[in-house]
């Protein structure tokens, strides 16, 4: 009657730890039963890496708290350059991925070569590439660009060529200053040919009055004599 009475005086929580030290915990390993299970537990990165995209379409919304945290990441990456994993470049397989912020400060994929195990900063050639991949169970296809050396290159090409992106040579700066002081030069003496044409032109050629020298004269007109207007005046009179 005693020990009924002590269960009645325990608040709920006493109450239950009573009965798990006294009827479950008292065989060997029961302790395992009270640890929770963490089999489905994830992390943010578990998360992004499930519903991560190589491409966000621009008007594409997310859905889920799952995928905008995944499109939240992907606005922080920088996709002017990929960083590259040759490590199966014989199988003709590569694994492409956008530079981190931390990366684009450093240089990694554009001054520093591409490859995810190279930190060569001599020699680098830019390639494009058509990148095939599938996600989700769908295949996609994108034009990447990546900045590798020539040990790099290589193994990039071992199968197929790809095509590389040149730059376009600009012209010397000499050579234009040089040609244009030539067609300088050559123009000055025709320049004095003709001026000199042009004088002994305009000295052949004879004097001729100018048309407002005839407005500075007066015009001299000729009176009629009293015998032409009587004339006249007989005519008026017998029309």
């Amino acid at each position: 009657m005693a020990s009924r009475f002590s269960y009645l005086r325990m608040n709920p929580f006493d109450f239950h730890k009573h009965l798990i030290n006294n009827y479950i915990l008292t065989q060997k390993g029961a302790t395992k039963l009270l640890q929770r299970d963490t089999s489905r537990d994830k992390r943010d990165a578990d998360v992004i890496r499930e519903n991560h995209k190589f491409l966000w379409d621009d008007d594409e919304e997310p859905r889920t708290w799952e995928e905008r945290l995944a499109k939240k990441y992907y606005d922080k990456l920088f996709k002017e350059f990929c960083i590259t994993d040759l490590s199966r470049y014989k199988e003709n397989m590569f694994a492409m991925r956008w530079q981190t912020e931390q990366e684009l400060v450093v240089g990694k994929g554009q001054f520093i070569c591409g490859s995810k195990h190279c930190a060569k900063d001599e020699g680098l050639r830019t390639w494009e590439v058509n990148f095939a991949y599938k996600e989700q169970g769908e295949k996609k296809n994108a034009l990447v660009k990546l900045r590798l050396c020539d040990k790099c290159s290589t193994k990039l090409n071992h199968r197929h060529k790809k095509k590389e992106i040149k730059r376009l040579s600009k012209p010397n700066a000499t050579a234009s200053h040089s040609s244009s002081s030539t067609h300088s030069c050559d123009r000055t003496p025709t320049s004095t040919i003709n001026e000199s044409s042009d004088d002994t032109n305009e000295s052949r050629k004879t004097p001729e009055p100018e048309e407002s020298d005839i407005w500075r004269k007066p015009v001299e007109v000729e009176e009629p004599s009293r015998e032409d207007e009587f004339e006249k005046y007989l005519e008026h009179l017998l029309l």
